[in-house]
């Protein structure tokens, strides 16, 4: 039997992952800016964490969980996202009663077992962030300006804003009446999942993606026609504070997000090029909204919150398409010669590490042509090789790789003067 990954769990292998290392460097710095910290949840969950705050209606409970029963008969799931985790943190370790404002994110890795399309996996990796603690729709703007703000440091275009919201409780009953009214006459040509979405939630099926439904989804009536005066102010404020930023979005009235716990404000980015789309038909990048009632229903106190995820599988594929990938080699290779000095040039290669240079070598020597080759293709920089001339002089012969063959450069510099040379070639590449 061959081994392989799970479908739809892959390996991520150099160089793709220096990418990977790029985005999440560069979301660590910009979260911290915005006064997010980081948590790191468990991967595996009590089964009902999911059940009670995602849905029992949605596909990912009722289809897509990898659930299982472990040694001492406990069901549990691996998470298949990132925010009711983040909530049972905050509530078992009384995060409320420490702080009055709570900035979280976390990135990882979930686990839904569901159709893979153009980046989307059984095991997919997630950047998240979550706010508790406040109603206040400034809070809700700063979660949309600093999406906005990673895909602008990444290089992203072409990403709109999509913003609805879905009202709060007193809103949802005269609203939910007007879509059961307008739904009722198609129950019959409904999925089995249609019609189940329809009894016990029947907003979900704004979110459908049946054929036979979509002249109605289009046709509903729409949840801001209905919010009472408190969610409608509430609204208004995100979008005059949007403006104030000078942060275009779209009114998207059908915009439903897809887990049961949303409240209020719910927002989407999209990528949608002029020309061919990396992503395929499917180009929302993130999503995410407001959650007022979760970490209530989830046992904890009465504590508003509002975040969002996004996914970095489609994000890091996004990238891929838009820029050449690119490496980043090492700014010295060291060549060494078979004899007693090559103890010397490894030793060489360790103090110029621990100097803070990208310096390498190959432990397996040989000719020094062929050691300078593997040089170029590793992306190096510099070669030099190190051998008695060169251990009796105290001098390195340092070729420079970018030079063009025809006019080669090179530069001899003492062992002594080393690390200081490389320091000042670094501040110039």
């Amino acid at each position: 039997m061959k081994l392989q990954a799970v479908k739809g769990m892959n390996d991520l292998l150099p160089p793709a992952t220096a990418l990977w290392q790029h985005v999440e460097a560069t979301a660590r710095a910009l979260f911290g800016r915005y006064g997010f910290q980081e948590v790191r949840t468990p991967m595996v969950e009590a089964t009902e964490l999911f059940v009670r705050s995602v849905g029992e209606v949605t596909d990912i409970v009722g289809k897509e969980m990898y659930t299982f029963t472990d040694k001492g008969d406990r069901s549990i799931t691996l998470r298949p996202e990132g925010t009711a985790p983040a909530a049972r943190a905050y509530i078992e370790h009384n995060v409320g009663n420490l702080e009055p404002l709570t900035r979280w994110f976390y990135l990882g890795p979930m686990f839904r077992y569901e159709r893979m399309k153009t980046g989307r996996y059984r095991q997919f990796h997630q950047l998240g962030a979550e706010a508790y603690g406040t109603l206040d729709p400034a809070q809700d703007v700063e979660l949309i300006a600093l999406v906005a703000a990673f895909f602008r440091v990444l290089g992203v275009p072409d990403v709109t804003l999509h913003l609805n919201t879905l009202g709060d409780g007193s809103t949802r009953p005269a609203y939910l009446a007007a879509l059961k009214a307008h739904f009722e006459p198609l129950v019959a040509q409904m999925s089995d999942d249609a019609k189940l979405a329809f009894e016990r939630n029947t907003m979900r099926l704004l979110d459908s993606k049946e054929a036979a439904l979509q002249e109605a989804i289009a046709a509903a009536p729409a949840i801001v026609d209905f919010l009472d005066e408190g969610s409608k102010a509430h609204f208004d404020d995100v979008r005059r504070l949007l403006a104030k930023l000078e942060l275009p979005y779209v009114l998207d009235r059908r915009l439903v997000r897809g887990l049961d716990y949303y409240t209020r404000t719910t927002f989407e980015f999209v990528y949608a090029p002029a020309g061919d789309n990396a992503l395929g038909t499917a180009g929302t990048v993130c999503g995410g909204g407001r959650y007022d009632r979760l970490v209530h229903d989830l046992g904890g106190p009465e504590k508003p919150a509002v975040g969002f995820a996004m996914g970095l599988d489609r994000l890091v594929l996004l990238l891929e398409k838009l820029r050449a990938p690119k490496r980043e080699g090492p700014l010295l290779f060291i060549g060494t010669f078979d004899g007693p000095e090559r103890d010397d040039a490894l030793a060489l290669v360790m103090r110029l590490r621990d100097a803070g240079h990208f310096v390498d070598f190959d432990p397996r020597g040989g000719k020094l042509g062929k050691q300078k080759e593997r040089a170029s293709k590793v992306g190096a920089r510099f070669f030099a090789g190190y051998g008695g001339d060169e251990h009796a002089s105290r001098t390195l012969k340092v070729d420079d790789l970018s030079a063009p063959k025809d006019a080669p450069r090179s530069e001899h510099v003492s062992l002594e003067a080393l690390a200081g040379w490389l320091s000042k070639e670094a501040q110039t590449a």
